[in-house]
């Protein structure tokens, strides 16, 4: 059964006694073009191991398995959780966003997922830093968020988490899908992203650099230096040759490292 057909998906539906729960944000694909896409740009191959989250009634599981790779999938509904099955793949009736993936994986894994919108943030949050388990992320996020977050961006769309994955990934914008891909059909129009995790920055204390990011961006309409007042931020920022009323969007990552390690030097 091709499960990304209308048709069948809803055969499907209704023989497994279940359907789209709009509370975990469930929007299922339905054009088989777009699941080639997303397995095209995460580069799938045979000896993978790929973590997805979310896969639902399971079309983009199909098509990963299909190209002979392990599959470890985590959904959260118990309804399609217990109705997933295939010798390569492995399913997890769990919340991703509390469940340890590290006992699961026997080497580094791809996340492919058509995730859930209400945890697309803290989901990467968790995922980002963890370059040891993961090589990429591909995942389908709203377009106006991977807008923001991967491509260039006016000052005033610049984040504190624009920050942190650029810090820990070098992104890279996929492709656009439309509502009509999916059912039900959402509100808005989606994008998928690929995230290739790679250290690409050092600090002294990556806590400490993140602390004083947020503090930074939680106040971003006033300077720096009258936010992050237990540093001596304007002599740091002086160093950079950068001026002494700069706002949080106005240094890029690079800027924002090199400001915080200038800063506990001096």
């Amino acid at each position: 059964m091709s499960r990304f057909r209308p048709s069948e998906l809803r055969e499907y539906l209704e023989k497994i006694g279940a359907k789209p729960i709009k509370a975990l944000s469930q929007n299922f694909l339905i054009d088989g073009n777009i699941l080639n896409k997303i397995i095209e740009l995460a580069e799938v191959k045979e000896d993978d191991l790929v973590v997805e989250i979310g896969p639902g009634p399971g079309a983009l599981t199909e098509r990963l398995l299909e190209t002979g790779c392990q599959v470890v999938a985590v959904e959260k509904d118990p309804v399609f959780a217990r109705n997933l099955h295939h010798p390569r793949l492995t399913v997890i009736c769990a919340d991703a966003l509390e469940y340890d993936l590290r006992p699961l994986l026997t080497k580094r894994a791809k996340l492919v997922a058509n995730l859930p919108y209400n945890i697309t943030t803290p989901l990467l949050q968790k995922l980002l830093p963890q370059h040891d388990l993961f090589s990429c992320l591909v995942v389908m996020v709203q377009e106006e968020v991977a807008r923001r977050l991967v491509l260039p961006c006016p000052p005033k769309d610049f984040v504190a988490f624009t920050l942190l994955l650029h810090y820990y990934s070098k992104p890279r914008y996929g492709f656009t899908v439309g509502r009509n891909c999916f059912y039900p059909a959402p509100n808005v129009t989606s994008s998928v992203i690929r995230l290739d995790l790679e250290r690409r920055y050092t600090v002294d204390d990556e806590e400490g650099f993140f602390a004083a990011v947020n503090a930074a961006f939680s106040q971003r309409r006033k300077m720096i230096k009258a936010t992050l007042k237990d540093f001596l931020v304007e002599d740091a920022l002086v160093l950079l040759n950068k001026a002494p009323t700069s706002r949080p969007e106005d240094l890029s990552v690079l800027e924002w490292v090199q400001l915080y390690n200038k800063m506990r030097k001096l």
